[in-house]
């Protein structure tokens, strides 16, 4: 007769409705955070939400709000009259129109071509990728002020300035969302499953579809929202490139800033309006990015 392992007869001899033996090398640990992470949370929470707090309260006001010793500290009631005064202002219906196509389009435009290329530095062997990829990493050392010249110069000549499309395609790829998909590539798809694909006999961008992407969505999640935050928050080319009958947020908020008096109540109120896109892309796809990132940070 087979002896029976000495953890077998513990658990034999232990009585229904006992808890379970706790083994002697595994101390219990308290994961639960505690009073600390809790207050760190809280203040980082309300250090982040003040300046948008703050925007909606003097642009609830009146344009003297500022002139007092003390500001308020409650909103006021004239924020859709500001709100109102922001849209008659400066095109502002267009604006909002223009960064959403922009952001929206810049940012699937980067996630796909930035895992395509990702996966093929990642995955793929041909000649030269080491360097390639050094060379892709050291454009991210070159401040964009350095090519804007050139690239207005080539907008110009292809008759895109002014249009949108001279914001749309140079922001298409980006250094960082290539090297951001590589790096996650690398240990998300496993070098078997690529092999089993193509033994299946699917091609190489059948098997980018069907093995890569679905493995990279985590992250393309994560890329994707970022990219959009800040395509949607640039200001510099897109004052350059874009006339002032057609901007986008960013360019329509400095216009109402413009002049020798610059009315705070008005500013903040567009400013304020500008960030509702944002919050609800948040709030909208919260749930959706951190149940991928989950996902993706679990290894079978």
């Amino acid at each position: 007769m087979a002896a029976v392992p000495h953890h077998h007869r513990l658990r034999a001899r232990q009585p229904r409705g006992e808890p379970a033996l706790r083994s002697p090398g595994r101390p219990q640990v308290n994961r639960r955070p505690g009073f600390l992470v809790y207050g760190l949370l809280t203040a980082f929470l309300l250090g982040s939400s003040a300046p948008l707090y703050w925007s909606f309260l003097v642009g609830s006001h009146s344009r003297d709000v500022l002139t007092k010793r003390v500001p308020p500290l409650l909103p006021g009631g004239h924020f859709f009259e500001n709100a109102q005064r922001a849209f008659e202002a400066v095109p502002f219906w267009k604006a909002l129109g223009n960064s959403l196509l922009v952001s929206g389009t810049v940012a699937t435009s980067v996630v796909f071509f930035s895992t395509l290329a990702g996966y093929a530095f990642a995955k793929l062997t041909f000649r030269g990728s080491t360097p390639l990829l050094v060379f892709v990493v050291a454009t991210l050392a070159v401040p964009t002020q350095l090519g804007v010249i050139p690239l207005f110069i080539v907008m110009a000549k292809l008759g895109w300035v002014g249009s949108m499309w001279a914001l749309i395609v140079p922001g298409m790829v980006t250094a960082f969302g290539v090297f951001f998909m590589r790096q996650y590539l690398v240990d998300a798809v496993p070098d078997e499953l690529i092999e089993a694909a193509r033994v299946d006999g699917c091609s190489m961008l059948r098997t980018f579809w069907t093995v890569a992407v679905p493995a990279a969505r985590p992250a393309a999640a994560i890329l994707w929202l970022f990219t959009f935050m800040a395509t949607w928050t640039d200001f510099f080319w897109p004052l350059i490139v874009l006339p002032a009958s057609n901007p986008t947020v960013q360019i329509a908020l400095q216009q109402l800033q413009s002049g020798y008096y610059v009315d705070y109540s008005l500013v903040l109120a567009g400013a304020a309006i500008s960030t509702v896109p944002l919050l609800t892309l948040f709030v909208l796809t919260g749930r959706q990015l951190v149940a991928g990132i989950m996902q993706g940070a679990v290894k079978g």
